[in-house]
Order: C-alpha cells, then structure tokens, then sequence
C-alpha cells in the first residue's frame, strides 16, 4: 500500500509550491519517493527530530530549505511547515512551529 502524503492546512500547501524552482522541484521528487518507500528516505534527504518530528532537507541553486513533516497511523505523512534555510542552524521558533503543529493534530 502506497502513503498518502497531506498538509497541516492550505496556506502551507500553497507555500511549499511557491518555493523556488529548484527547492520545488527537489521537494516533489523526494515526495514522490516517500509515497512509495515512506517517510524515512534517510541521510541526506531526511532526518528525524525526535517525538515523531522529522524534517525533509531541500537544497538546490536557490539555496536551501526544510519542510516539517509527521507521520500518523494509516501510512499518512503529514506536512507541518516550511521555511527556506538562512543561517548554518534550523531556528528553534521553526522548529518549536511544527512542533505545536504536530501536537495539534496527533490528538
């Protein structure tokens, strides 16, 4: 059985296709990955956060960004948020977004 892959709400699903061309294109094709082999791809595409936090790793011409994403019972991979990288560290108020995002929906 394939994974289905959704989002937290809209406007993020609407963000993440309005990244730049390169982080778009590199953020469908692992995407597509996920929906046949699941949410884990492993380093470098993926990496877990701990508590069911995982993060997917897009680099491309553009430069870099990271989406949020969570898994749930029924082969549901659930994307929280997005951001586009600035600095060598993720934010913690990023972090700390897709964390309330995932509490949110887990209940």
């Amino acid at each position: 059985m394939a994974y289905t892959i959704t989002y937290y709400n809209e406007a993020l699903q609407a963000e993440v296709m309005a990244l730049p061309r390169t982080l778009q294109a590199r953020y469908i094709g692992l995407t597509a990955r996920m929906m046949i082999y699941g949410a884990n791809l492993g380093s470098p595409h993926t990496e877990a956060f701990g508590g069911g936090l995982f993060e997917l790793r897009l680099k491309g011409a553009e430069g870099i960004a990271r989406v949020f994403y969570c898994t749930l019972v029924g082969k549901q991979i659930v994307m929280l948020h997005c951001f586009v990288k600035k600095s060598q560290k993720t934010p913690n108020n990023e972090r700390k977004i897709a964390e309330a995002r995932m509490k949110e929906i887990k209940k």
